[in-house]
């Protein structure tokens, strides 16, 4: 429900810049009181308002916290880093996420429910020792009962850090060509070191506020730029 209340929100604001040829504009247009740009500025402006109001009086999500022994990673919502991060022995361990919509090729949003586009997460897994050069990175379907592994891969830990480098070690079979036993064993891996669908909760959450905050910034951004431009 809340996030389809801001899906309606965030496309009502097309409605604005389909009202140019109504009455009112034209009345506007043919007085010469106000240029075609002032005019179309001001619903812009007027809708932004309305619809910052709407969305500002959602209430969130209930709050949810990580299971420990993963802490929130401070500036996440900032950032498209980590989101969490652990220690398991000397291993750190750091997990960001995202929609899977946003990653797989070839899929039509509009065919989705809204529930699933929520419902289907990719976690990006980064497994890295302080005295070793790369992190063992694992690409990870998650829902709210199942975790699957899509790959794995080692990536120097300056690509773990955002910074982009042309790679320099081959990132071995796709994960579907392993074997039974090699993938149990990696499940098992990652299993034993916290990663799993107790995840989901927290992280669905975690997307939920992230585009709250972010919806919020835009209609701040967008509303001082139309108003720098009036």
């Amino acid at each position: 429900m809340w996030r389809t209340a801001m899906a309606r929100a965030t496309g009502a604001i097309r409605s604005p810049l389909h009202r140019i040829s109504t009455p009112l504009f034209r009345r506007h247009f043919s007085s010469g009181i106000n240029s075609p740009s002032a005019v179309v500025n001001s619903m812009i402006l007027r809708s932004l308002k309305e619809h910052y109001t709407e969305v500002s009086k959602m209430a969130p999500p209930p709050k949810v916290s990580p299971p420990p022994p993963f802490t929130v990673v401070k500036g996440a919502f900032d950032s498209g880093g980590p989101v969490l991060k652990r220690m398991y022995g000397d291993e750190e361990i750091s997990l960001s996420v995202m929609r899977m919509i946003n990653i797989l090729p070839g899929v039509d949003p509009s065919e989705l429910d809204g529930d699933d586009e929520i419902n289907q997460l990719f976690l990006h897994v980064d497994i890295s020792k302080p005295e070793k050069e790369y992190a063992l990175h694992f690409l990870c379907g998650l829902y709210p009962d199942a975790l699957g592994i899509h790959s794995v891969s080692l990536r120097h830990k300056l690509e773990t850090s955002g910074l982009l480098e042309i790679p320099s070690k081959y990132n071995g079979p796709s994960f579907e060509a392993l074997d039974d036993r090699m993938r149990d064993a990696f499940h098992d891996y990652i299993e034993e070191r916290g990663i799993n669908d107790s995840l989901f909760p927290f992280l669905q959450a975690w997307l939920y506020v992230k585009d709250h905050r972010g919806l919020m910034q835009w209609f701040k951004s967008v509303g001082t730029s139309v108003k720098k431009a009036s």
